[in-house]
């Protein structure tokens, strides 16, 4: 995979990124090389740094999702990023492409989730339910192609796989998304649920912060952007 970088934004302290489908943010079983890598690479390159480069990463994004992700190149920027989603001053917008269109063209979405490590995998189950979290979402109805559905996303919490398994629970699958029930893989192994866009204000500078990333560039994407 190239490691050519879509950045958004750069400054001394954070670097924000629109992540390709199929890469990693962090390390996993597959010893791939990670975006975080990818980045110290960049940045050891650019500035000429001696010695290892600081890169934190105080969220994540599933490795078949596209998008915003925030890396931070300082530890003061990391502890402060991650006080920020920790007491979620972070605004994050989600675009999902669905099979179906769901029977109300808005909603608040409040579930009780849990995940199931082995299957790497979450459900929806009954309030109360030991080891569950509650999940809220709002999520809003743009348009249609002549086959799939597009949808925006307002998360107001940050559970696993929680848009993948609160849609499907709604009975809205994402395309490419088998593992939460869609038809059929997409060739790539992508699915296509993006992070679209973020905003908050900047932890050093306090400055606001507004970054919106374009999906990738596919077929299905293009028909509904």
């Amino acid at each position: 995979m190239s490691a050519k970088l879509d950045i958004l934004y750069e400054d001394n302290h954070l670097v924000i990124i629109n992540k390709r489908a199929g890469q990693i943010v962090q390390a996993d079983a597959t010893k791939d090389k990670t975006l975080g890598e990818y980045l110290a690479d960049y940045i050891k390159e650019k500035y000429n740094k001696p010695g290892k480069v600081f890169i934190g990463i105080p969220h994540r994004l599933d490795r078949p999702t596209s998008g915003i992700v925030i890396f931070t190149r300082t530890s003061k920027g990391l502890s402060r990023m991650t006080e920020l989603f920790k007491k979620r001053e972070i605004s994050k917008t989600y675009w999902a492409v669905t099979q179906e269109k769901p029977t109300k063209e808005s909603g608040r979405l409040v579930d009780w989730v849990r995940k199931n490590p082995k299957q790497n995998k979450s459900y929806v189950v009954p309030e109360g339910t030991k080891g569950s979290q509650q999940a809220i979402l709002n999520y809003s109805y743009l348009r249609s192609s002549d086959r799939y559905h597009l949808l925006e996303i307002d998360l107001e919490t940050g559970r696993h796989h929680q848009i993948r398994t609160q849609l499907t629970n709604l009975g809205c699958h994402i395309k490419g998304d088998v593992k939460y029930g869609a038809d059929r893989p997409n060739k790539d192994r992508s699915i296509h649920l993006h992070s679209r866009s973020v905003s908050f204000i900047h932890p050093i500078k306090n400055t606001p912060i507004q970054i919106d990333a374009e999906p990738p560039n596919d077929p299905v994407w293009n028909a509904l952007k």
